[in-house]
């Protein structure tokens, strides 16, 4: 009786090594594949930053520097081509002003309500239906933008063209809201409710509280959202696409078709490019463009993050 009981143990402890042993190859694999994941993320951009900046230094053989960031004409076809990035940038940072004009003021008015307002019913009711305008495709912003806004004001505008900067700037604007009025909603969110009670105490009124307390103390939040908002608005693609034209002026009218980098871009890729053509190695001169102006931006967010950060 004892040798089987000796037996039975002897058993379990040799299931329990085995069980011991395959846990522990677990646990030394786990951090190996958790690495590998995480640095997918690096490798894919290293990448992509490698082939944007091959195939720029391409480009910068055929086109002197200088001319392609002072140039105000660009005209990629034709034997006399000339490829300035003025007319994409002034495109490109007119719309992203036009749609933050919009999106600031109703995106900040809309948290301010949500957070300082709102009971707690109408707030799980209405961000939901806020946040369902960052859910619809770009795509369908830019025939909103092209087939509605610009017609509606076109009776205000008589001199307002087919296709305009104007409208799609605006239509941009709206879609930055939801992202403006998330980010800033949840901002103030996060400050103690100790600091509204105390101001209250204090005799302030609560316009006074929202705007003396909330909002400064939530600066951090509210100023990453705009500058994140900002990096949206320039890397948009589709509306100002199919809104604004492909017209690659060089203006500060409105009211004109203006092209913006990222609708050249698509133009650039679905056109008859031939591969190796200054044409083509355009196409990567200013996507590179693109992603330093995108880098600023979201550098900038991170430095007015730690900068204005309030610990509680």
């Amino acid at each position: 009786m004892t040798d089987e009981r000796d037996l039975r143990v002897r058993d379990m402890i040799q299931a329990n090594k085995r069980t011991v042993t395959f846990n522990s190859i677990i646990e030394k694999c786990i951090p190996t594949i958790l690495f590998i994941i995480a640095i997918i993320s690096i490798l894919t951009t290293i990448g992509i930053l490698f082939t944007l900046i091959r195939e720029t230094i391409y480009f910068f053989r055929d086109v002197p520097f200088l001319d392609f960031f002072t140039g105000t004409k660009l005209k990629p076809l034709g034997d006399a081509a000339e490829f300035g990035i003025l007319p994409l940038l002034t495109g490109t940072f007119i719309s992203s002003a036009i749609a933050m004009l919009v999106a600031i003021p109703i995106g900040l008015m809309s948290a301010v309500f949500l957070s300082e307002y709102a009971s707690d019913k109408v707030r799980r009711i209405l961000k939901p239906i806020l946040e369902v305008l960052a859910g619809i495709p770009t795509i369908v912003y830019g025939f909103f933008a092209f087939t509605f806004v610009t017609p509606l004001l076109n009776r205000f505008i008589p001199m307002l063209e087919p296709t305009n900067i104007l409208s799609p700037g605006l239509v941009m604007g709206v879609m930055i809201i939801p992202m403006i009025a998330s980010l800033s909603e949840d901002a103030m969110s996060s400050v103690p409710n100790a600091m509204r009670e105390g101001a209250l105490g204090l005799g302030s009124t609560k316009l006074e509280v929202t705007w003396r307390v909330v909002i400064p103390a939530a600066m951090s939040g509210i100023i990453s959202s705009f500058v994140l908002g900002i990096s949206r608005a320039i890397g948009e693609t589709m509306i100002v696409a199919i809104a604004s034209g492909s017209s690659k002026n060089f203006t500060f009218d409105v009211t004109q078709s203006m092209q913006t980098m990222t609708a050249y871009i698509v133009e650039v890729t679905g056109g008859d490019a031939p591969a190796g053509s200054t044409l083509y190695y355009s196409l990567y001169a200013v996507a590179f463009t693109l992603f330093v102006f995108t880098l600023i931006m979201n550098l900038i967010a991170q430095y007015i993050s730690k900068k204005f950060r309030e610990g509680y």
